[in-house]
């Protein structure tokens, strides 16, 4: 303090003014610095996700709870035709996998070289794809045997994707989302997610939901909901206290959006946690 006292002296040489004025000077000055240090730019996703006034927040209901296992590092999840798909991280911990909803059960599984962090999953026809963090690769699979069938390259980070039905789209941990062709996989344009102007980064597991695009941002309890032709988030869903406290320990940060189109049913889950929930998102009081 003393330091910032005498440095702020130096700037504004404020001897030349009145002891009274000096001290004065010397409070406003340093109530600044502190006030500058306690509100810059955060460097976790949780002070970028808070939503401005006049963005409406939803809040949920759990409908179902199911097993989950709790040693998965979730990256990407979905559901197709009934089957739940789930890819998970870390190196050397990596797979996709096809899991039973009801019971949690694994039932076919395919794990990833130990070199690679495998991250966010998405289908395309009889394929799955699939990404990894950092090094600047993705594989496809077949959708029914898991056998891999092409690696191909993008630039940048990988974290989540999902699809349209016409294209893939990637997050990178920025505030793009870039779309890929389905055929090529090649990037075919981007969009920046913003809230009030604000970007929104950190855009980790993505499921494309009734026309938007959902994304989980990465350390927080909240999801964006995304209109895709602009990239402006239209509303969140604050999942708060989703996973009971005695659930908890050991667990890491929300991440994983499913969809179940033929019935209309969302799902979410968190990397190591026990549960996946069955969720209805309500207005919040």
């Amino acid at each position: 303090m003393q330091a910032i006292a005498r440095a702020s002296r130096r700037r504004l040489k404020l001897r030349r003014y009145p002891k009274s004025v000096r001290y004065l000077t010397l409070l406003l000055v340093t109530a600044a610095f502190l006030a500058q240090t306690k509100t810059g730019h955060s460097q976790t996703g949780q002070t970028r996700s808070k939503a401005p006034t006049g963005t409406q927040v939803f809040t949920y209901q759990v409908v179902k709870s199911y097993p989950h296992d709790r040693t998965a590092f979730t990256q990407g999840l979905l559901i197709l035709d009934g089957q739940m798909y789930e890819s998970t991280g870390l190196n050397g911990k990596s797979n996709i996998r096809r899991v039973d909803l009801e019971t949690g059960r694994v039932m076919q599984i395919q794990n990833v070289p130990q070199q690679y962090f495998g991250e966010g999953l998405a289908a395309i026809d009889d394929r799955l794809i699939e990404l990894t963090w950092q090094n600047g690769v993705g594989f496809v699979y077949d959708r029914k045997t898991f056998k891999m069938l092409k690696i191909f390259p993008y630039s940048g980070e990988g974290w989540g994707l999902t699809s349209d039905g016409k294209r893939l789209i990637l997050s990178d941990g920025t505030e793009n989302l870039r779309f890929l062709d389905p055929t090529t996989l090649k990037e075919t344009g981007r969009v920046a997610v913003t809230d009030a102007g604000r970007p929104i980064k950190e855009l980790n597991e993505l499921e494309y939901i009734r026309g938007e695009v959902w994304a989980n941002v990465w350390q927080t309890n909240r999801i964006a909901r995304i209109n895709i032709q602009t990239g402006r988030v239209t509303s969140w869903i604050n999942l708060t206290g989703i996973l009971p406290v005695m659930d908890t320990p050991g667990t890491d940060v929300l991440n994983g959006i499913a969809y179940d189109a033929q019935r209309d049913r969302i799902f979410i889950t968190g990397k190591l946690w026990p549960k996946l929930f069955e969720i209805k998102v309500v207005k919040a009081n």
